[in-house]
Formats: C-alpha cells, structure tokens, sequence
C-alpha cells in the first residue's frame, strides 16, 4: 500500500533546523540505527528537486543515498531532467554519481554519458558524453547531428554548457574537431556568443559569411555585431535594443568597404525610439539615413525609396486629440534626385481637437498649423509656406421613421498662409470655408433559416461647400484615392490644403453576408455626383468631371482559409482606371499570397506611365520535412520582372536548413541587377530556439 511518508529529519536531527525532505515509498525497512531502505515505486522531494527510483537506501553515518534505477531526478519545473540506471547522492541531492546517465535539458537537448557526476547541486559533470537534440530509436539509430566531446560540463546557474576535446557529426559522419566549446543551454533566451552564421553569394557582392555575435548589455538592453566579410566587401552590421520603464529604443545599420563604389566608406542607419510622458503624452522619435541611394539595395537591406527622420508627440483620449510631428525628407528614386532642392527638406504639423456633446449631437473644435521648407530658393519649385487654421463643427444623428438613419453636419473652417518664393500666389492669403451635409442610410437585415445573416444597406449624401479667399498651394492632397472608407465623406481629399467645393451627391449601397461557418461576403458601390463639372481633381484619379467613375469594393472569406479583396474604379464603358485585387490562402501545407496592382498614369501624382504590377509569395509544405517557397514581382506594364526568389526549407525536431536564391532585375543609374544565394542552417536545443512539436521524428516499434 502506497501510503507511507516519512520526514528525513527523524533520522538527521541536527538538519531539521535547516531544511527537510520527505520521502514516499511501497515499502520501508529500517535496519539497525544506520540505515533505512525503500523498495517499490520510490519518490524523494527536497526543495524543488524530485528523485523517483525502484530501490532506496540510504546510510545514516555517511549521510549518503544509494539508488536503484530506473531512476529520475527532476529540478525545478522540469527544465532539467536527469535519467540514469543506478546512481549514489548525499542526502541533499546536491552531490552524487549517477551512472548510464542521461540529462535532457528544456525537453529539447540530450545529453548521454557513461557517468554523470553532481557538484553542489549546481554543475552536472558527463564524461564520454554526446549531445544532441534529435531522437533516436530502433527505426533512426543515426541522429542527423551530434556532437560528442570527452567531457561536458552544465553550469544551471550560468545556464551554459561547456565541451572539451568536441567533434561535430553530421548524419554520423565527423565534421569537424573544436579543442574547447561554449554554447549556452535551451533555458537560456539571451546568450551571449556567436549566432547563426549565414553564408550568401551575390553576382553584386560575390561570395561571403555574415557572423552575427549577441551580447547582452544587462537585463534590458543588448547589442548584435554581424561582420560580413565576402570577395567584394567588409562590412560591419549592427543592432541595438533597449527596454525602458516608460519607452524603448531599436537601431540598425551598416558600414561598408566594398569594390561597388570609389573606395568611400558607405554606411546607413535606421532607428526607432518611443517614450511615455507624463499626462497621457507619447514622443515618437524615427531616423533612416543612407550614404548613398545604392546601398540599401546593393545589400538588400531595405526596399525604401524615399527616407523620413521625424519626431512625433501625441496625446488621445475619449473626447480630445492632440497630434504634432516634424519631419525630414531624402529622396533615392532616380527620377527624383535632379529636383531634390524642389521636394520638402523639412515638414511639420500640429493639431489640436476636442469634442464635446450639445444639442442632442458632438461639436467639435480643431485647430492645426503646418510648416514646410524647401532647399531651393527658385520661384516656385523652391516654394515655402506657413499655415494656421481654425475649424469648428457639429454632427448629430437621428433615427427616422421607417428604420432610417438620418445625419446631419455643420462646420466652418479657416486657415491663413504665408507663402515664400512663388510668384504664382500672394505671399499672404486666407480662406474661409463653410460646409454641410445630410446623410440618410436606410439598412434591412434579414437572418435565413440556417443562421445566415444579411444586411442590405442603401446610403446618400448630399454635400455642400463654399471655399472663399484666395487660391492657395495644395501641398499635402497631392495624391487622391476613391474608396469605401471616402465615398461618403464631405471630400475626398486626405489633407486640408484643397478642398471640394459645389453641391454634391454620393450614392451607393453595401450588402453583408455572414454565416454560422465563418463564409463572409461583402460588396460596397456608388458614385458621386456634381451639381457642376469640376476641374478640382486630375484625370485618371477616377474623381474628375461632373459624374465621378463607379466604385465597386468588396471582400470574400471562405471557411476553409481562402479570403479575397478586391477594389475596382471604373467609368460607364467599364474602361477601369484603378483595381486592387488581394488574394490570400491558407490550407495547412499551402500558404499563398497574391496581389494586383492597375493604375493608370496621372502626372499629377508624380506616376506618368501607367502601373500593372502582380506580385505573389507563396509555400507548399512537400513532406513532414520539407518546405518550398517562391515569391516574385511582375511588371505587366514592361512585360518584365522587377523581382523573383525561390526557397527550400528542411526542418525536423533538431535542425533546420534554409537554402534561397533571389533575382533583382529593376536597373537604374543607381542600382544594378543582381543575383544572391543563401544558406543558412540552426541546430535546434542551444540557447532559446528549438523545433516544434508537429517538427518531431516518429519512432515506431
């Protein structure tokens, strides 16, 4: 009967002041004043460790355990386990020999040894060891790697293992010899040493290896190197990451020697910071800086084109919003860099809103001012301004007879300019607008009998305004977009320096299906309508003339992973001017995502040829083992490719093999095509990485 627990401190009187443990066991003995047997399922708890064996006995005058196996030793939550056939411990369980031993550290590494001596409960010592953290059985008697060294030794408290006299062996075949190693545990998330190296081949570059090494900087700050050294350059990659107690930090970047430029040193660097202050505040700080326009591509460190350094302060809550940023711009794109000194050097923005409920509906208060600052002092492409506005406004909402949704807006706003070098505009102008709008939506839902939801909902706006002052320069509505979220806005226009003017209708309808399965289908479509042609918008945005081109938007989501959405404006004749289709799957061992871009040319957007462009990435899990991926960029304008890769991945419970090849074909006077390989593989059961469960061999039998 399994029912008898006995305190270690009857036989150790002069312990029991310091600490106890209790043993549980089928049977016990005790034998003369010295000795007491267990014999039987046998369990020993002291502190946090717990010792499981078939035999038991322990020896009063040499304070020592003598154990029986098949035995089991387990610290703590079970991040360490040691399982050996026989073995001898002190009665603290802190010294010992365990022999035909085996220590699984984090249920991922394992590590065998003829013997495995305990050291103060702290150093576990295996001799003639090997360590690995595949399986092995009957059916895999050959891990795919292992490395067996002629004495390991695990520090628990520094979380590290240590290697003497270690060979590296791939699918049993010997690799390589290192005298001395260091590597740290699987308990460990952040040790210092050398990461996973990869090696890389470029057409641009040619061959190289990119060593990353981490080094922690205490408890919440850490710093990684990563030399990259290959047949064209040396270059040395870093990070820096801090947590603080009210914000964080997060830098990356570069330097580089290399045979691609006149032997200047390149460089670039990316930061971001963000910070709590006092009173709800929060300072958002952005740097992006390059040496030149080609080395972000040349390294394939980043697709971005255009870099902004900023500092943003901002402050939300229920009824009030204050937004101020200020920016710096540097262009990379080739067709921009001749008219540099034209675009913004230096943006800046503010903007205070507070709302409040009156009279059955919210009135709101807004006021914001802009700045912007060019390099160029030339009349008109070198144009400055200053910017302050006023607005105020009330919106209230009604419920009609008949089910339908009535709302109403009032508003009225202001703004006064400065404007510098630009002949073309007063130096000084205002402009006062007012405005309003009534917006009636009429919903009928209907639930079928299989718990399908439906809602049909018809919607118009009838919108007015009235601009009064002086023309003045559109600045941040430059780039004009019909869509769902804007159809029946009070204008189109994303900022506050143009603005609609005339009577106008906007007329759609929205349609939403549900089901109890997951099925969701979505359809949005409408036009806006002038009582009077317009010339406010360019030709192509879809927006110009009198009639507006149609919008039709919708979204699709199946049960079994496929979801779609797509966004299409077109005129009368079905001539389309814009369409936006995304398609994303998931199946288990398929994954796909795909876009398509058409967008006709519009010069005033900065985009003169029209934009057709597919792009899709997508992977097919071909075994338990084996991942293929393929991704690429299509240019159907050119009729050529701007980009395509292709990858294979091996992944098991113990390693992971990562093999990609990439082709760059976009060609300028700053960048060149290019063709990279990579390889890079990580071992599972070294520091906090590891394979998953759904990763793990299958012994059989």
């Amino acid at each position: 009967m399994r029912a008898l627990a006995l305190i270690f401190a009857l036989l150790l009187p002069a312990a029991a002041a310091a600490q106890t443990a209790t043993l549980v066991s089928d049977r016990l003995y005790i034998t003369g004043d010295d000795r007491l047997i267990a014999e039987g399922r046998v369990e020993v708890m002291e502190g946090t460790t717990r010792l499981t064996a078939s035999r038991l006995v322990y020896d009063r005058s040499a304070d020592r355990l003598t154990l029986e196996g098949p035995l089991t030793l387990v610290e703590g939550d079970g991040d360490a386990v040691v399982l050996a056939s026989q073995g001898a411990l002190d009665a603290d369980l802190e010294d010992g020999i365990l022999v035909s031993a085996r220590l699984v550290l984090d249920r991922q590494l394992q590590l065998a040894a003829n013997q495995i001596n305990r050291v103060s409960g702290r150093y576990t010592l295996l001799t003639k060891a090997v360590a690995s953290s595949c399986q092995v059985c009957a059916a895999n008697p050959v891990p795919t790697w292992e490395i067996r060294a002629s004495r390991i030794v695990h520090d628990d408290l520094e979380q590290q293992l240590y290697f003497d006299n270690a060979t590296f062996r791939l699918l049993g075949v010997p690799v390589f010899y290192i005298p001395r190693l260091r590597l740290p545990d699987p308990t460990l998330d952040r040790a210092r040493g050398v990461l996973v190296p990869t090696v890389r081949s470029s057409s641009r570059l040619g061959f190289g290896v990119r060593v990353p090494y981490f080094l922690p900087l205490g408890s919440h700050a850490d710093l990684t190197l990563a030399p990259y050294v290959s047949e064209n350059t040396t270059t040395l990659e870093l990070g820096y990451r801090q947590e603080l107690r009210r914000g964080r930090i997060a830098f990356e970047g570069a330097v580089s020697r290399d045979d691609l430029t006149d032997d200047a040193t390149r460089y670039y660097l990316f930061g971001e910071a963000a910070f709590l202050l006092p009173r709800s505040f929060r300072l958002d700080l952005a740097v992006q800086e390059v040496s030149d326009t080609g080395y972000l591509t040349d390294y394939d460190y980043s697709n971005e084109d255009r870099l902004e350094t900023s500092a943003r302060l901002t402050r939300v809550d229920r009824l009030s919003l204050f937004d101020a940023r200020l920016s710096g711009f540097e262009t990379l794109r080739d067709s921009e860099r001749p008219i540099a000194g034209e675009l913004p050097r230096l943006y800046g923005t503010a903007r205070l809103e507070q709302r409040l409920r009156l009279g059955g509906g919210t009135l709101s208060f807004g006021a914001d001012a802009a700045v912007l600052d060019r390099r160029s002092d030339a009349d008109g492409a070198g144009r400055d301004l200053a910017m302050a506005g006023l607005s105020l406004g009330w919106r209230g909402d009604r419920m009609l007879p008949g089910g339908i949704v009535g709302a109403a807006t009032l508003g009225l706003d202001g703004r006064a300019y400065t404007i510098d070098n630009d002949s073309t505009f007063d130096d000084e102008v205002s402009r006062i607008t007012p405005e309003a709008a009534v917006e009636l939506r009429w919903p009928f839902t209907r639930t079928g009998p299989g718990g399908t939801f439906h809602l049909i909902e018809p919607v118009a706006h009838l919108a007015w305004s009235d601009p009064r002052g002086g023309p003045v320069p559109n600045e941040d509505s430059t780039l004009v977009e019909l869509d769902e979220g804007n159809l029946f806005s009070l204008s189109r226009f994303p900022g506050e320096d143009a603005v609609e003017d005339g009577l106008r209708l906007s007329l759609g309808a929205s349609y939403l299906a549900e089901t109890p399965g997951g099925l969701s289908l979505g359809v949005t479509a409408g036009r806006v309508i002038r009582a009077e042609d317009s010339d406010l918008y360019p030709m192509g945005t879809g927006l110009d003339g009198r009639l507006s081109d149609w919008l039709v938007a919708g979204h699709a989501r199946l049960s079994d992973g496929l979801s779609m959405i797509d966004r299409a404006v077109f005129d009368d004749d079905l001539s389309m001017s814009k369409n936006e289709l995304r398609l994303d799957l998931d199946r288990g061992r398929t994954d796909l995502a795909a876009s398509y871009i058409w967008l006709d040319g519009v010069p005033e957007e900065n985009r003169p040829d029209a934009t057709h462009e597919l792009a899709f990435d997508a992977g097919y899990r071909l075994t338990r083992t084996w991942t293929g991926s393929i991704e690429g960029r299509f240019d159907v304008a050119s009729e050529r490719a701007q980009r395509a890769g292709v990858g294979l991945q091996y992944r098991n419970e113990c390693i992971t093999l990562d093999l990609s090849a990439s082709r760059r074909y976009t060609s300028s006077t700053s960048v060149t095509p290019a063709t990279s390989f990579g390889v890079q593989v990580s071992l599972a059961g070294f520091g906090s990485g590891g394979g998953t469960s759904a990763d793990r061999a299958v012994c059989r039998n």
